[in-house]
């Protein structure tokens, strides 16, 4: 059964940081591009990064140069490091494979407020 859970979520000024992390099971996680996914308020949940089984990556036009995916296969883990965050990039964070398929985890919330 496929399991994904997010964590590392939290209350973060302008330009700050934060650092998510999203474990996997139930899958053969090496073989799959996986992505991180955002749901703000009033809004559908929408692709920001994904990452390919071999390393490559893509982001969505606002998050380029602030945000970077990554993934471990050992850890059957996947990474969202985002910097300088901005108000905008408040939301619930979801990870999941690329395109995305029924479960999802719980979502982290991240919050950028001042």
């Amino acid at each position: 059964q496929v399991q994904l859970v997010e964590s590392g979520g939290d209350l973060v000024q302008p330009g700050g940081s934060l650092r998510l992390s999203c474990a996997a099971s139930g899958i053969i996680f090496s073989g799959y591009p996986m992505g991180w996914y955002r749901q703000a308020p009033g809004k559908q949940r929408a692709l920001v990064a994904s990452i390919t089984a071999g390393g490559g990556t893509n982001y969505i036009e606002s998050v380029k140069g602030r945000f970077t995916i990554s993934r471990d296969n050992a850890k059957n883990t996947v990474y969202l490091q985002m910097n300088s965050l901005k108000p905008d990039d408040t939301a619930v964070y979801y990870c999941n494979r690329y395109p995305s398929q029924s479960p999802w985890g719980q979502g982290t919330q991240v919050t950028v407020s001042s």
